[in-house]
């Protein structure tokens, strides 16, 4: 009998050992020691849900385009790319962290986001402490990219501030500015004491500085009636689609129609729902990209995204990603990586790589695209009007 019971312990001593094993061995690369040498997975976040969700939507699909051309090309010296993709929902605390701990659990060797500035200071320390490489299509911060492991393909904030005054006072386009940004965002905050100074500097006036916070971005009455009041010409709005259709909507209520004047947060707002594109006319922005430009990269890029998705015309933060892709997979290219490396070998190796001199990159939202080892980009800002509902270059 004793020994009996010596043999069933025994048995199930080593069907524990085996599941063990078997369950070591499925696990996913969220060690950092790296997986199948001919496959590099992929990870990035975004909100694919709520208010921003055009923003994550774009950015998933341009990706994961991306990664099929590549795919079906024979990947990069053999090796494929998988993406993950997790929805954030724009948050800046616990769903971002949620989102990239799953991402972790689906083996991310690399990661491409997250979209939204918030979502994007909620990890960056994270995923310096797991020393990933981390390149964001959109978010602009300036913190963004403190440590030495985070990159980004879009416009810091100070950038599109300091250029959004240059080209106002440069093309005589309006004298007298009111603002309205979102006080309780990095995003619009960072964009605007940018452009504040800047503008001081190049002669423009700043006639009414309005602010919002989250808790109250419905009602821009009192906002509106301030820039009237002081007679501005133009009406600079460093902030997202959602907040600038309502403000269109409302100074045509208040008979307030000056010029306005946005930058890549405003991209996605004639795809507000029920609202009237109309409003839009007139509009001007600064952005990388405009699916309409006639050059050839962008006709192909925006005819295989309507071709892959619904006929769906990509925006902005699409563009960045389908860039952000073929990015990392020029650099995986010159540095001969393979999906059997740590993440922290990735890491080390890509940091370097893009930082490099000998290293650029022509893409949809830059031409001679470059980086330093502070992550910022090096590339011009387009301008770009809303015509017949549609964005076209000025």
């Amino acid at each position: 009998m004793k020994l009996a019971k010596k043999f069933m312990a025994l048995s199930l001593a080593a069907v524990m050992a085996g599941s063990c094993l078997t369950a070591c061995g499925d696990s996913s690369k969220s060690d950092g020691k790296g997986g199948d040498e001919n496959t590099i997975v992929i990870g990035g976040s975004g909100p694919l849900t709520g208010d921003a969700a055009q923003y994550g939507v774009g950015v998933k699909n341009a990706a994961q385009l991306a990664v099929d051309e590549i795919n079906d090309a024979g990947g990069v010296n053999g090796v494929k790319f998988k993406l993950v993709f997790e929805d954030d929902e724009a948050d800046k605390g616990d769903k971002a962290v949620n989102a990239y701990n799953a991402l972790k659990d689906k083996g991310m060797q690399i990661m491409l986001g997250t979209v939204t500035t918030g979502s994007c200071l909620a990890v960056i320390d994270k995923t310096k402490q797991d020393n990933i490489f981390q390149i964001t299509p959109s978010a602009s911060a300036q913190d963004v990219i403190k440590n030495d492991n985070t990159f980004q393909i879009c416009f810091t904030d100070p950038n599109q501030g300091k250029a959004s005054a240059d080209y106002i006072a440069e093309n005589n386009v309006a004298k007298k500015i009111a603002v309205i940004y979102d006080s309780s965002d990095a995003y619009s905050s960072g964009i605007f004491n940018t452009f504040k100074s800047e503008a001081s500097e190049k002669g423009l006036e700043i006639v009414a500085e309005q602010s919002f916070t989250s808790d109250s971005k419905t009602d821009f009455s009192a906002q509106i009636t301030a820039a009237k009041n002081a007679d501005a010409e133009l009406l600079f709005l460093p902030i997202y689609y959602q907040q600038a259709s309502l403000i269109l909507a409302q100074c045509k209520s208040a008979g307030f129609a000056p010029k306005f004047f946005g930058c890549d947060g405003l991209d996605g707002l004639l795809d507000v729902e029920n609202f009237d594109k109309s409003l839009a006319e007139g509009v001007m922005l600064l952005t990388p990209f405009a699916a309409d430009a006639s050059d050839d990269a962008t006709q192909k890029f925006v005819k295989a995204y309507k071709e892959k998705y619904n006929n769906e015309t990509p925006n902005q933060f699409a563009a960045d990603a389908y860039d952000g892709i073929k990015i990392i997979a020029k650099l995986v290219e010159k540095e001969s990586i393979k999906g059997n490396m740590s993440t922290s070998d990735i890491c080390d190796k890509l940091k370097k790589a893009i930082s490099s001199d000998d290293f650029s990159y022509d893409g949809l939202t830059g031409v001679s695209m470059k980086w330093g080892a502070d992550g910022a980009v090096s590339k011009n800002p387009k301008a770009v009007v809303i015509k017949d509902g549609n964005y076209s270059a000025l």
